[in-house]
């Protein structure tokens, strides 16, 4: 294996683990089929015209093939599941930068994409993020090019009838989460409800193993209920223990240990200017890849 490859490996890697995690939605999972597939790569014979797209098809495989070996697991898991979080700094300068920045890396909308089959995900995400055509979809899949085309479509039709709502604006996603945290703090239930979306969701992944909400809580009366009945049991004190960072490009709210019942990361989705959608990871086995007691942002 030549430096020069080696290389040029390394400036698909970005990539390559934005493909990855999308499909899996576990960063160590999309790590590992990345250095797979550098070992594929070592190991191939022959030149390869276009590596980029080879490389693509390649971790597509091998997501694949972890989907499948994962699925018991998630038949067996307790509660809502939810993709391992992104946390970034405000401020940039992250390697993980250029994965966060994608529209669909947001929570919301993997929320949506890991309903889908594993193939279907495979298919929606290799073309309609990536480009890959069919042809080389259905050789990763072990299918048609007419069956990788029809997975596709079928988690179009998926993801667009879920209509997540597109990224706020940095400035936006701002305001409406101070003005939450302030009307939480007061402990005003008008003031939340104002702040809420009608058809608000939370969604809580603590894998059995740390405490959130096991099911989905819909609407914004019962989220506003909900959230201020935490508020009663912690105190409005323990919103000073959150800090605020990105969390896969959006604004979220990250408490580390020893602060309240259990080290956790919450990022949000607005709609209209108003909170539509919590997912709360508090499953420590999703938190392991967060630096979650480096000091704050500033």
């Amino acid at each position: 294996m030549s430096i020069d490859l080696a290389a040029e490996f390394s400036t698909h890697r970005p990539h390559l683990l934005g493909v990855a995690y999308r499909i899996t939605g576990r960063f160590g999972d999309a790590e590992d089929a990345v250095q797979e597939a550098w070992l594929r790569l070592a190991s191939h014979p022959e030149d390869i015209r276009d590596l980029r797209a080879w490389l693509t098809t390649v971790v597509g495989r091998i997501c694949l093939d972890q989907l499948k070996s994962a699925a018991s697991q998630r038949e067996r898991y307790v509660g809502s599941w939810l993709p391992e979080p992104l946390v970034t700094p405000i401020d940039g300068g992250d390697p993980l930068d250029v994965i966060v920045r994608d529209d669909g890396v947001r929570m919301a909308a993997l929320v949506v994409l890991h309903t889908l089959t594993p193939e279907q995900r495979v298919a929606f995400v290799l073309h309609d993020a990536f480009g890959v055509p069919f042809p080389e979809i259905a050789a990763t899949l072990g299918c048609t090019p007419a069956t990788a085309r029809q997975h596709a479509s079928r988690a179009r039709r998926i993801v667009e009838d879920a209509d997540v709502p597109p990224r706020a604006e940095l400035d936006t996603q701002r305001a409406v989460l101070a003005e939450f945290m302030a009307a939480v703090a007061a402990g005003d239930i008008d003031q939340v409800l104002r702040v809420l979306h009608p058809s608000a969701i939370v969604v809580g992944d603590g894998g059995g193993r740390a405490r959130t909400t096991i099911n989905v809580i819909t609407g914004h009366d019962k989220v506003a209920r909900f959230l201020l009945g935490l508020r009663t049991m912690y105190g409005p004190q323990a919103l000073a223990a959150f800090r605020l960072e990105l969390v896969n490009g959006d604004l979220g709210l990250v408490l580390p240990p020893g602060h309240g019942p259990a080290a956790r990361v919450t990022t949000f989705a607005i709609r209209d200017g108003q909170l539509a959608g919590f997912y709360d990871v508090a499953n420590p086995d999703k938190l392991t890849h967060l630096a979650l007691d480096a000091p704050p942002q500033t």
